[in-house]
């Protein structure tokens, strides 16, 4: 740990904004909020721009395609890197990459380049986010203590979901009277705007004794997974979970006339929703002591997700749409911290790199793969007289398979359903 983190809060006591105390912390999230805020941004301008232009959407499951594609190739070997390297300087060179694209975005959307363009610019950016999602989940625990850990965490999720909520709302407004070219020049500044804090934050610990880099290093994240039942659980349930819910690449469909009705600004409240609920739930979560029985919250988290994109899927109120998807973006909150808090207590720091880059993977193959099967299933059960019957099957069907994975988590993996405090890690068990 840093020297910053050897203050504690006394035994008993609870601090909801200890991680703020932190000045490295303050950089961190402030750079990372604003920059998530961009990306979250772009990306709803990004779905809405390419549905407006093509109307078709199968271009929105091959959005989640093209994502994903560098995650199944890069994700285990950059997670190898991150824990070699300053894991600052993998932050920025992918926000270079970032911004690089984001001026491509730029550039295409004002003169209406070929939609492939677009693609290749959305898988430059997978890459980007490859690189930078272990290397941030590495740094965070090297900025706060070890009892403010969880605390940094929620915060971090709070400003992740924020990000979700702003920068989809923002797009909204903003595609009523300009243009996405404005989008993709906001992204560039919060990018420049990360890489500025960066520069605040101390540098990460060097680790001594590194293995060799040979396969069985490379594959290490994966073979400490699978010999650690209870954080395998965590990240198995959510990628199932969120793999088989994804809703949101549906929205694009259900703003359109043919069944909620409610235009760009509309879709930016819908995209937006899930983020607002995660806000709520996680002010709620950093006011309390960490959750006692963990295991059991996060089984019934991700089974209240899936019954809300049930409701989501059958609902044809707008409000009721709303309504479901605060509530599922709510309850993934709660199995988001407790995911994310499960793997830093867990994982040794000389192994947090790679076990984040196969944590992210799943994540992203999930979240990305989602896309792709929720805009998949629509297309397939799509109907010329009824433009509601496909997305309606693949956000329902989702739901309940949702259902099903968590049921069959409860029976096959008993550690995690016996989990008691979250901020109990393995050395004071």
């Amino acid at each position: 740990m840093t020297e910053q983190n050897d203050r504690s809060e006394p035994e008993g006591t609870h601090d909801p904004v200890g991680a703020f105390r932190v000045a490295a912390f303050r950089w961190f999230f402030a750079g990372n909020l604003i920059f998530m805020l961009g990306t979250n941004f772009q990306a709803a301008v990004i779905a809405w721009e390419l549905y407006e232009r093509t109307g078709l959407l199968l271009h929105q499951a091959y959005l989640g395609l093209v994502q994903v594609i560098p995650v199944i190739l890069l994700a285990i070997p950059v997670g190898q890197l991150v824990d070699r390297v300053d894991r600052r300087w993998f932050v920025g060179l992918s926000l270079l990459l970032f911004l690089s694209t984001s001026l491509a975005l730029a550039v295409i959307s004002l003169t209406q380049a070929p939609i492939w363009t677009i693609f290749s610019c959305v898988l430059a950016n997978g890459v980007a986010r490859v690189m930078q999602q272990p290397a941030k989940a590495s740094m965070l625990p090297h900025l706060v203590p070890r009892d403010q850990f969880a605390n940094a965490v929620s915060w971090s999720s709070t400003g992740f979901q924020l990000s979700l909520v702003a920068g989809p709302a923002a797009a909204g407004f903003l595609l009523l009277w300009a243009r996405a070219f404005w989008a993709y020049l906001i992204a560039i500044a919060v990018a420049i705007f990360f890489l500025f804090a960066l520069t605040r934050l101390p540098g990460q610990p060097k680790r001594q004794a590194l293995e060799p880099l040979t396969a069985r290093s490379l594959l290490a994240g994966i073979a400490f997974l699978l010999r650690t039942p209870l954080v395998f659980g965590a990240i198995t349930l959510d990628m199932f979970a969120v793999l088989l819910g994804g809703a949101t690449a549906l929205l694009p469909a259900y703003s359109s006339p043919e069944i909620l009705d409610v235009g760009p600004t509309g879709y930016g409240w819908l995209r937006a929703a899930p983020g607002i609920g995660a806000i709520l739930m996680s002010l709620v979560l950093t006011s309390l002591p960490p959750l006692r029985r963990a295991g059991r919250a996060l089984l019934m988290s991700v089974a209240v997700f899936g019954v809300a994109t049930i409701g989501f899927g059958l609902s044809r109120s707008f409000h009721i749409s709303l309504a479901m998807l605060l509530t599922l973006g709510a309850f993934d909150m709660v199995s988001v911290i407790i995911r994310h808090t499960l793997i830093q207590l867990w994982t040794p720091d000389e192994m947090r790199g790679r076990v984040s880059a196969v944590n992210g993977m799943f994540i992203s193959v999930s979240n990305e793969l989602g896309s792709f099967e929720s805009g998949f299933v629509a297309h397939l059960f799509s109907r010329e007289d009824d433009k509601a019957f496909g997305p309606t099957v693949a956000a329902v069907s989702g739901g309940v398979g949702t259902l099903l994975v968590v049921a069959l988590m409860a029976m096959l993996n008993p550690q995690l359903r016996r989990h008691g405090r979250l901020d109990q890690g393995p050395q004071n068990r």
